[in-house]
């Protein structure tokens, strides 16, 4: 374990260290967007979590239990209840029989959430659709490969 600060010696490290500061920045840039979508759509930024988890998982053609949002959030099955109950009687989710499982259920964003979601947040992702745009496809794949690994790394085992 590393006890004391890193730092980079080699051109090759001080490149890994302006990327992790870069993404760091990133950090900071995403959670001031989700903090102010949490105040445009009046809702707790746990709330909003498990929207943009909806969100992601609908876009992947993957559906959402509630045990799933519980693990994604790490809280218990009595805050998940609690959570869908909130996001069910605003209107932004529903619980539906899930499709192969009799006894299971899913959550799926209403078409109303939906839209306010794309509302609150369609002129920041065309602005990183934009970004993104700039870069050719290698390029691309690189970043994507990169991105998930570190989305990977950074999440603890299940």
């Amino acid at each position: 374990m590393m006890s004391e600060r890193w730092q980079p010696q080699t051109e090759h490290e001080h490149a890994v260290m302006r990327v992790l500061t870069s993404i760091r920045a990133v950090s900071d840039s995403m959670e001031r967007m989700h903090s102010g979508m949490k105040d445009d759509m009046d809702m707790n930024a746990t709330d909003v979590a498990a929207l943009r988890m909806l969100v992601i998982r609908e876009r992947k053609g993957q559906s959402v239990s509630p045990r799933d949002i519980a693990r994604h959030l790490r809280i218990s099955t009595a805050s998940t209840t609690k959570l869908l109950d909130r996001l069910v009687d605003s209107g932004h989710v529903e619980r539906l029989p899930h499709p192969t499982d009799r006894r299971g259920r899913v959550v799926v964003l209403t078409e109303d959430a939906r839209h306010a979601f794309f509302r609150v947040f369609g002129e920041r992702l065309r602005a990183m659709r934009t970004v993104a745009l700039g870069y050719d496809e290698g390029e691309l794949a690189v970043i994507g490969r990169f991105l998930d690994d570190l989305s990977d790394a950074m999440d603890p085992p299940d």
